[in-house]
């Protein structure tokens, strides 16, 4: 039995190898196989408050109620147009959670698809939610949870707070399907990193065999790491349990800058650095200011109109440009200091780090998103 002859030296291994920076394999790396699925379905809310769909402007909203009303046997004549002002069409979606099992439940979202106002107080009519197949998996109903509201005048005024045509459902969904998973019949377990690296894939790798014995693990890539299985599934259970909380340090990523363009958010990894540069910061600010003029007639004087005259004076100031110097292998704090001291806005660092980097004195990837 060497699976659990191996389990007293995993529990030692935790518990010595545990270091400040180091991580475990399940915040890192998922199981190849064990993921979750999207459901998705259309339905009707009901009992609202008169905040429901105009019907004129969403005819699916009436032939929805329509075909519901067919299957308890009520048939409306069809040039019959009900002006319904507490139903609502709505799309329901929901995740599906690996290894969920029938008559288990699982929480909804309620989104509006017409132009009702509010979903408060409504309630979900028995919907099928379906897979990316086709096939009915869960059943949703219930009671809607509604974290915004809204409330208007008569004179068109109107307050609107959190969005109030969305709504959630607890336990909403209870499931009637499970999804078939590979788990049990895997011969070789296969862990995904949550992000590409070479040099996390190796220590992943030392730190199985380490515990394990050689050739327990092997990478495939900079992804993927092979790990022999035991042969029964409640064996694989327990071990995978172990190999997931082992401790890994993993590397550091790739030395990049993200800015975001819209937002000015700019994030610098710890591994930038700067080589030998000098960089000058200075602005030009221009100031328009309208200084109207008004020109009156003269006392006494015939056929004189008083007349508005526009007068705008046009102010240009030059910052004195300031500029410092990098050192070779400057790192983050150092350059984040510099940039301090000159005072430069979100949109100042923008520009000087597109220039270093255009002079090759940036070792980073620049990514603007």
């Amino acid at each position: 039995m060497f699976w659990r002859g191996s389990y007293q030296a995993i529990i030692l291994f935790l518990l010595f190898s545990s270091t400040v920076e180091a991580q475990r394999i399940k915040d890192i790396a998922s199981v190849a196989g064990v993921r979750s699925n999207y459901l998705s379905g259309y339905g009707l809310i009901v009992g609202l408050d008169g905040t429901g769909d105009q019907t004129s402007q969403t005819p699916f909203t009436v032939q929805s109620f329509k075909n519901m009303l067919l299957q308890y046997g009520i048939n409306l004549p069809a040039n019959m147009n009900p002006q319904l002002k507490n139903v609502a069409a709505v799309s329901i979606h929901a995740e599906l959670p690996a290894f969920i099992k029938p008559g288990q439940t699982i929480d909804i979202t309620v989104s509006s698809l017409g132009n009702a106002k509010s979903l408060r107080g409504g309630s979900l009519l028995m919907t099928p939610l379906k897979g990316a197949d086709g096939q009915i998996y869960a059943v949703a109903q219930g009671n809607l949870v509604v974290g915004g509201f809204g409330v208007a005048g008569s004179d068109g005024s109107k307050v609107t707070v959190n969005v109030p045509s969305v709504g959630r459902i607890p336990n909403g969904a209870t499931v009637e399907r499970a999804v078939p998973n590979p788990f049990a019949d895997m011969k070789k377990l296969v862990l995904n990193l949550h992000r590409s690296d070479f040099t996390t894939a190796k220590r992943v790798v030392a730190a199985i065999n380490q515990v394990l014995g050689p050739d327990s693990a092997q990478a495939i890539d900079a992804v993927s790491v092979q790990v022999l299985t035991p042969p029964t599934t409640s064996q694989k259970v327990e071990f995978v349990s172990f190999v997931e909380n082992l401790q890994v340090d993993p590397d550091n990523g790739p030395a990049r800058i993200i800015i975001n363009s819209r937002t000015g958010t700019i994030v610098i990894t710890a591994d930038v650095r700067v080589k030998k540069a000098a960089v000058a910061h200075g602005n030009l600010v221009v100031s328009i200011t309208a200084d109207p003029l008004v020109s009156q007639p003269a006392p006494f004087s015939r056929g004189g109109t008083t007349e508005v005259v526009a007068r705008d004076q046009i102010d240009i100031e030059q910052e004195a440009a300031r500029m410092f110097l990098f050192q070779p292998g400057v790192s983050l704090q150092k350059l984040v200091d510099a940039v301090n001291r000159v005072g430069a806005a979100p949109g100042d660092l923008v520009a000087m780090l597109e220039a270093l980097k255009q002079a090759g004195a940036l070792t980073a990837e620049l990514i603007v998103i």
